[in-house]
Formats: structure tokens, C-alpha cells, sequence
């Protein structure tokens, strides 16, 4: 299982010529209404740091696939849109990516282990939205067990 991102980020950077990274900010934006984002609610449905995503969606914006504009009234707050050029790129990567995931994981188990999969998925998906459990470090001494 550990080798599955490698795996579709390369075939990925070979079908469509970038990475899977890329494509995921591409298909998250693509997925909004307005195809727009502010940069920090992008970098939280994109699992990145701000300083990660901005990194990538200046090499988009270079390509023509993403435009930033500023928020006004919002100070540094950027918003994030994905331009035609960028919803084609997306719209013609996603066959390959989605034969990608069948092909490495869906066609490879059979129907209970899917379902089997599909609950490990939510529980690990619950438990990350829930947060980390409070380190000892943060328990006041008087409250830490022996």
C-alpha cells in the first residue's frame, strides 16, 4: 500500500505530465462551484502547508492552468481559481488517473475486500479529523500516570 502514491504520481507525471500533487489542486478546484478557493481552505482540503501549495500553484499559474487574485478587505487572504485552460488539463487527465486507481487497487480486490477498505478508510479519515490526542508533554505532571 505504501507504494500506491508513488505509483500514481508517477504514471501521472508520465500520462499527463504533472504531478500528482498538481492534479489533485487542479480536481479540487474543478470540483467548486466557481472553480475558486481561498489558498488557506485549498492548502487544508489539499492536505499541504500554505507554503507547499503556494510553491505549486505558482508553477500552475506560470502554465496558465491557475490565476491568484488578491481578497479585497481581506489582507494577504488569496484566492485561487482554476481557468479553462486548467479545467481542460484536469477534465483530460482524470480518465487516466481513474484507470490508474482501478487498475492498481479497485480490480485487484474483491467486493468484501472493497467494503473492508472503504471502512478502514473512514475510521482513519474520522480519527485524522478528530485531531491528535493530547501529548503528555501538554498533561500537567499531577494529571500523568506513573
Amino acid at each position: 500500500m505504501i507504494s500506491l502514491p508513488a505509483a500514481l504520481d508517477a504514471r501521472m507525471q508520465r500520462e499527463s505530465q504533472m504531478t500528482f500533487f498538481e492534479y489533485m489542486v487542479l480536481s479540487v478546484l474543478s470540483e467548486e462551484p466557481d472553480r475558486t478557493m481561498q489558498m488557506s481552505a485549498l492548502a487544508a482540503r489539499a492536505s499541504a502547508s500554505l507554503s507547499r501549495l503556494s510553491h505549486v500553484v505558482g508553477r500552475l499559474e506560470k502554465r496558465g492552468l491557475l490565476a491568484r487574485s488578491r481578497i479585497p478587505g481581506a489582507g494577504r487572504r488569496t484566492n485561487t481559481t482554476l481557468t479553462e485552460a486548467g479545467y481542460d488539463v484536469v477534465v483530460a487527465a482524470a480518465p487516466g488517473h481513474v484507470a490508474a486507481v482501478r487498475e492498481y487497487l479497485i480490480d485487484e480486490l474483491e467486493p468484501r475486500d472493497l467494503k473492508a477498505l472503504q471502512r478502514i478508510g473512514t475510521a482513519v479519515e474520522t480519527a485524522i479529523n478528530r485531531g491528535p490526542a493530547p501529548s503528555a508533554a501538554a498533561t500537567p505532571a499531577s494529571q500523568r500516570r506513573p
